[in-house]
């Protein structure tokens, strides 16, 4: 199979769009907000926003098969800026033919070009699959436990 990745364009809303449903169900998310999908869309596409959105797609059929979310930050413990990576998905049926790693080491490659010091992310704890591509890049899990105060709504 031969894949390729690219930066998503605005023709590619409907193809995302259908990923990206079945990532919020993946993630037990489906009640997700239309308008919330619409800006994050529209933040992919903004110059001023620093959210970006590469997909990686069968170059024979043209099908997207994968997406990645991320976007650069300043850190307190870096000198340069670092890059998160929010949003990894790839369809199913394409899992383990190394989609996921191609759209992660993209991301590296964009942050290597652009000078950001560090590519991290999060998963679920029990996201074994996911786990062992990333166990396999990283070499494990840096320790971190992430924690959560929602600000808006119920504390």
């Amino acid at each position: 199979m031969s894949i390729e990745i690219r930066k998503a364009k605005l023709t590619d809303r409907s193809a995302w769009q259908k990923l990206w449903h079945q990532y919020l169900i993946f993630y037990k998310s489906e009640d997700f907000q239309d308008e919330l999908t619409e800006l994050l869309w529209q933040r992919i596409h903004t110059l001023e926003n620093p959210i970006n959105c590469l997909i990686a797609y069968h170059a024979e059929s043209g099908e997207m098969i994968g997406f990645t979310h991320y976007f650069p930050h300043e850190d307190t413990w870096q000198k340069y800026p670092v890059c998160y990576l929010e949003d990894l998905f790839v369809l199913p049926q394409t899992r383990g033919s190394g989609v996921g790693e191609l759209l992660i080491k993209s991301v590296v490659k964009e942050a290597k070009k652009n000078g950001w010091q560090d590519v991290y992310w999060q998963t679920q704890h029990d996201n074994s699959v996911a786990r062992g591509l990333y166990n396999k890049l990283t070499g494990g899990t840096d320790g971190y436990v992430t924690y959560r105060l929602p600000t808006m709504g119920k504390l």
